[in-house]
């Protein structure tokens, strides 16, 4: 069964704005913040739709969503544009009626994005085949096409469309598509020329330079960097969300499925390339014999390589831009152009360029769209076009925009009170006449051909003498100076004199939407929009097809000295023919509203809101539907929907749903004046009584709620018992069954144990028969055996000694010894003197065997692993015994010294010719050469030196120079004093009053120290004739400096810088050596 809902289920806020109770502004915005803020962008007004652009995806245009909607009545599910499109789609399949949907709206408020959702709704929702899909696919892929070439990045979007565009798109009798054509309306060709901080040229531009292949741009003559363009912004030229090469390659595959050639594609790619190199032509001044200045191109290149890409002659363009031909019946005029001449005709000549371009694209798609039949179509209309602008800065450009906004604000009051009208009628309803605001006036002051705005331009640009954009102003203020929409300090009323806020060369008008001031500067150029004749000539005479056909005025033998009709007057003539054709058409309106400027997501603002309500007229349009009567809606579904309200329609109305809706209402005591009823439909008068129906059928459906969950759990209940009952009798059943079978199993149980016991038995009783026959013959034996046995003792006694025990005895410890020995043998330790293992004992008896077994393999294991030792290893392990000897357990360094070998000579001295004069005055063997650290008592800083030694001295030596600094013998050395920590410093004490001690002890610091000081240990310990080498290990001792002793002192700190050894001097007394301590 389907599920009957409606636009008032669920609703968050009102869902539909006529229904808003109280109505005001203030209300209005609240109810669209509501929704705004609860992801509901899609708000009703009757039948116009209200968009709000949520600046991120949403997941409400899912193939689910086609579906819902699909065939729907429009208030049956919850605002939504595909409502308004199936409910256009199915008028125009069932009901023969042409449609056409209107989107309107300031740029960045989503109108290019509803046109795509409508379209791709009816795609979706129409017919399927070969042919049918290949249409749609064209109508579908010509919007990438007209975005690339037509949209640019402006402050308000990015993605905005700078032309108007209408599409009618043709269907046969059964609603599939056949074809379309497409009306392009007022191109901002201005933007290719300039463009404002912030905003972009037209996409096509920067895809051509991201998107194409290095191949594509070398015959295009193109670069990849945008800054080679004056005709490229820079400051905006990357945007946020959009890849300009990707878009490129959609754009190639658009234009490929749309129908354009291979060869028209590189045509207008061309083009596209042409007007860049256009905008990098640059002019400077060249004085002639008669005083004037004429144009001349500065650098060539520019200008020859868009000659090269449009088949021009060079020196054709070249003079077109330094020379102007004015023809005047038989007389041809030549004039110069100076620089800003030449600067206007470069514009203007880029301008058409484009222009023309997009108007031959349009063309193209038209052709490759269109129906092919000649039989009747149906058509929908997609009008897709600018919203009323107001900027800070307002030209002929927004005009002509608000122009059209006001010619569609017309025609929109104008269909809505017709169609409201036609459906009172219809219904048989009494028609009042409803008061609303005529924007007649405005449009008449625009469009008047006498005196309207834009006839006055027109004149002004036609009529000879100086022509400028104060004349035209001074014109408008003494033509319309009494208009009450028209506003200007010139025009001599007294009310506008001293209006600081209207400048002298501005004029404002009052639109529906609000007033608006318009700067007149550029007013007459942008409308005259002339294109000198010399560079239409030019264009005509290139090679390229497509330039021929985009200028065909520049044909010599069709020239025309008629002044082209202006762009005022070619759009007032499109926005004519466009009302005529939306006048034939049943219309569907999409408002599109911006939340915020930020272009952010969850962002209302609401003065911005506000701004866009007032110019949309939106208020207006619910006064307008709400004039008769607010709500209407046909009698099946209102009495569907509230039958449940009176006991004589619930639950089933047998009758006429009229008849059953007039019973429900009469019920209820609704008053007469708040309903009406027509031929299909009722109408109810004030929201307050839909309202009033909304909060009964509430509360009924609360009642019913609970009926039905009683009624639900008593046939729950019933169902359950009976399912116990039957359940029961099932249960007993089976257990019936299960105990017999128990009983069956367990009788037959006893008797399979009696039947063992009886076997069991019997089979005992063989097996006692059995051994007692086996024992018997076992005892027989035995006996035998034992008599025999005493036979043979009593024969052979004779032969046994008495000492065959103590024999026996030898004979088997001699074999427990030998096999100990064996064992031994095979489980033998390795030869490695620190192997502790050994094999454990097998007897006890064997304890001091083992022992001393054990350690005479130790020995001998020691003796041949002592043996493989050559004199320099043996002398080194000596000298790694006696450093262990004196440092052991004394001297936090001594552990990381016994992993590293003596080796002695650290600079290889003998070998090295840098010390072969250091060698030479040494005259012994050198034990020792390194270089130390000499400390400095006056400041604790060291000075390299090298340290050498031999058995009778050891020798201070200059690092660099190698010159000797102190040789001191042996002898005059008694002690040496280290520290405990892990720091390389020690004082060489000398013995008092021998010639060495002049200059007192030598405090040193060295990496090397235990090798040091065991080596002189050792020396001293072998010679026999001085005394043993003293060493003393403190943390504080004195070391004799000339005269006085200076104590040293060492100390731990934290690591600060790194884990180096310092030494400061603290006073004339003291030496103080900070040694870090370990992590």
């Amino acid at each position: 069964m389907e599920v009957k809902t409606s636009l008032l289920d669920n609703m968050i806020g009102v869902g539909d704005m006529v229904l808003l109770e109280p109505l005001s502004e203030d209300s209005f915005l609240d109810n669209l913040k509501k929704r705004f803020d609860h992801s509901e962008i899609y708000t009703y007004i009757g039948s116009v739709v209200i968009s709000m652009n949520p600046y991120r995806s949403l997941p409400i245009y899912t193939p689910e969503k086609v579906e819902e909607y699909r065939n729907r009545n429009f208030y049956e599910l919850s605002p939504h544009i595909y409502a308004l499109a199936d409910e256009a789609y199915r008028s125009l399949r069932d009901q023969d009626k042409d449609q056409c949907i209107l989107i309107t709206g300031e740029s960045g408020a989503g109108k290019t994005e509803a046109s795509k959702l409508v379209m791709s709704y009816v795609a979706a929702v129409c017919g399927k085949g070969h042919e049918v899909n290949k249409v749609k696919e064209q109508l579908l892929q010509s919007n990438p096409v007209l975005e690339a070439f037509g949209n640019a990045k402006t402050v308000r979007n990015d993605n905005s469309s700078r032309f108007g565009k209408y599409m009618d798109i043709e269907f046969d009798f059964k609603g599939d598509p056949l074809g379309g054509v497409i009306s392009n309306y007022l191109l901002e060709k201005s933007r290719v020329v300039k463009q404002p901080r912030g905003e972009r040229n037209f996409h096509v531009f920067y895809q051509l330079l991201s998107g194409a292949s290095d191949d594509t741009l070398r015959k295009l003559k193109l670069d990849r960097d945008f800054s080679k363009y004056n005709y490229l912004s820079l400051d905006s030229a990357a945007v946020n969300g959009l890849d300009d090469a990707a878009n490129f390659r959609t754009v190639r595959n658009a234009m490929q499925i749309v129908g354009f050639m291979e060869d028209e594609v590189q045509s207008v790619l061309e083009l596209v390339a042409a007007v860049l190199k256009l905008g990098n032509i640059e002019f400077k001044p060249e004085s002639r014999c008669n005083g004037t200045d004429e144009s001349r191109v500065k650098d060539k290149n520019d200008l020859k390589e868009m000659c090269e890409l449009l088949g021009i002659e060079q020196s054709v363009l070249e003079r077109a831009f330094s020379y102007r031909t004015v023809e005047a019946k038989m007389e041809k005029v030549s004039t110069t152009l100076n620089v800003a001449q030449a600067y206007y005709a470069r514009d203007a000549l880029a301008k058409n360029l484009y222009s023309r371009l997009f108007s031959w694209l349009v063309t193209r798609i038209n052709e490759s769209i269109q129906a092919q039949t000649k039989a009747r179509h149906k058509v929908m209309g997609v009008l897709d076009i600018y919203g009323f602008e107001i900027f800070e800065d307002n030209s002929f450009e927004q005009f002509i925009i608000n122009y059209c906004n006001e010619k569609l604000q017309q025609i929109f009051i104008e269909l809505t009170l017709r169609e409201e009208q036609e459906e009172y009628v219809r219904e048989g309803i009494e028609w009042t006449n409803i008061e609303y605001f005529n924007n007649a006036i405005i449009c008449d002051l625009i469009e008047n051909n006498q005196n309207g705005i834009l006839a006055m331009l027109d004149e002004e640009c036609l009529r000879p003498g100086t022509v400028t954009d104060e004349t035209f102003l001074d014109k408008l203020n003494t033509i319309c100076a009494d208009h009450q929409h028209f506003e200007s300090r010139l025009n001599k009323n007294s009310k506008f004199l001293n209006d600081h806020s209207l400048p002298h060369n501005c004029f404002r008008i009052q639109h529906y939407a609000g007033k608006v001031l318009y700067r007149v500067e550029g007013f007459v150029d942008k409308n005259n929009d002339l294109l000198y004749r010399d560079l239409s000539q030019a264009m005509y005479k290139a090679n390229h097809s497509l330039i021929k056909q985009l200028f065909p005025e520049g044909n010599p033998a069709k020239v025309n000295l008629k002044r082209p009709p202006t762009a005022g007057f070619q759009f007032r003539a499109s926005v004519g023919t466009l009302m005529r054709n939306l006048q034939t058409k049943n219309p569907n309106y999409i408002r599109c509203i911006k939340p915020n400027d930020k272009k952010a997501s969850h962002i209302f603002t609401d003065s911005l809101v506000c701004h866009q309500v007032r110019y949309l007229g939106l208020m207006e349009n619910v006064r307008v539907r709400r004039a008769g009567y607010a709500f209407r809606q046909p009698y099946e579904p209102c009495l569907e929907r509230y039958k449940m309200l009176c006991k004589r329609t619930w639950p089933h109305w047998k009758g006429p749903a009229r008849d059953g809706v007039e019973v429900l209402m009469a019920d209820l005591q609704i008053p007469a004046e708040e309903i009406a009823y027509g031929r299909s439909k009722i109408f109810i008068r004030n929201p307050r009584t839909l309202f009033f129906l909304e909060e009964k059928r509430k509360q009924c459906l609360q009642d019913l709620a609970t009926l039905i969950q009683k009624i639900y759990r008593g046939w729950k209940c019933r169902t359950h018992f009976l399912l116990m009952k039957k359940s029961q009798i099932v249960v007993a059943a089976w257990y019936r069954r299960y105990a017999q079978q128990k009983k069956y199993r367990n009788i037959k149980s006893a008797t399979t144990v009696v039947q063992s016991y009886t076997r069991g038995w019997q089979a005992r009783k063989l097996l006692r028969e059995l051994k007692y026959q086996k024992r018997c013959e076992e005892a027989v034996t035995t006996i035998a055996a034992f008599w025999h046995g005493t036979q043979v003792r009593r024969e052979y006694r004779k032969f046994f000694r008495a000492n065959a025990g103590k024999k026996i005895y030898d004979f088997t410890i001699q074999r427990i010894i030998q096999k100990y020995f064996l064992g031994l043998k095979s489980n033998m330790p390795s030869m490695s003197p620190i192997d502790k293992k050994w094999p454990a004992r097998p007897y006890s008896f064997l304890d001091g065997v083992h022992t001393e077994l054990r350690k005479i393999f130790h020995h001998w294991r020691c003796k041949k692993y002592r043996d493989q030792f050559t004199e320099e290893k043996k002398a080194v392990y000596e000298e790694k015994l006696e450093a262990s000897e004196i440092f052991k357990g004394k001297k936090a360094l001594y552990p990381s010294s016994v992993s590293q070998p003596f080796k002695g000579d650290y600079l290889e001295i003998s070998k090295n010719p840098k010390y072969q004069k250091l060698n030479s005055a040494v005259d012994e063997k050198v034990l020792l050469a390194d270089v130390v650290n000499k400390i400095n008592r006056a400041n604790g800083k060291g000075t390299p030196r090298i340290f050498l030694l031999t058995k009778k001295n050891f020798v201070l030596a200059d690092q660099k120079t190698g010159q000797v600094k102190a040789s001191i013998p042996l002898p005059d050395v008694t002690s040496v004093s280290v520290s405990t920590q892990k720091d390389g410093f020690f004082a060489l004490k000398l013995k008092e009053g021998s010639a060495s001690a002049v200059k007192g002890d030598f405090l040193l610091s060295s990496e090397h120290l235990i090798e040091i000081i065991t080596k002189l240990h050792r020396i001293g310990a072998t010679a026999a004739d001085r005394e043993k080498l003293k060493v003393d290990i403190s943390d504080e001792f004195l070391v004799q400096f000339k005269q006085d002793k200076v104590c040293v002192k060492f100390i731990q700190s934290s690591p600060k810088n790194g884990n180096s050894v310092s030494c400061k001097r603290k006073n004339n007394r003291l030496l103080e050596v900070s040694v870090p301590t370990s992590p």
